[in-house]
Formats: C-alpha cells, structure tokens, sequence
C-alpha cells in the first residue's frame, strides 16, 4: 500500500472535507483519504492509483495543489463546500 500527503489550498471547513473525500474515494486504487483542514494536508493510501488522477481531481473541485489557486479554483471550491454540506 502507498501512502503519500498532498498540501492542496481553499479547504475552509466539514462541507469541503466531506467533498474531498467522496470526490477522491471514487477513483481507482484509493482505499482511504485523510484531510487535515488546519495544514490543508491531504492524505490518501491504496495501491495502483495514479497522483495524476488525485491532483486533477483536487483540481476539479477548487482544492489545487498548493501554488496553483487562482480565482476559477477558488470559486469552484465553494460549490464543492456547498455540495459537501449538503451530502454530510
């Protein structure tokens, strides 16, 4: 199993956590996601899963890797908020 933390930015509450999660969960080779809000650390373990594949995803959703935010990611990252409040 390979365990690897991405620092990612616009995490600002459950909502995004419950977002991040669902959202990382879904693709292949993903066993488990930690999120530390505070640090904006993301942690994720499973076996063949692509880093790729993560990062677009994060991307997707607002949360880029850290030093790649900018106004689209941080609005998208509102929605997912939004989505994750209403999903938890």
């Amino acid at each position: 199993m390979t365990t690897e933390t991405i620092i990612v930015e616009n995490i600002k509450c459950a909502g995004c956590m419950t977002s991040i999660k669902d959202g990382l969960m879904k693709l292949s080779g993903v066993k488990t996601v930690e999120i530390n809000k505070e640090e904006e650390k993301v942690t994720i373990s499973g076996e063949n899963y692509k880093r790729e594949e993560v990062i677009a995803k994060l991307s997707s959703m607002g949360y880029p890797e850290s030093g790649h935010n900018d106004l689209m990611h941080k609005a998208k990252s509102y929605v997912s908020c939004a989505i994750g409040k209403m999903s938890s």
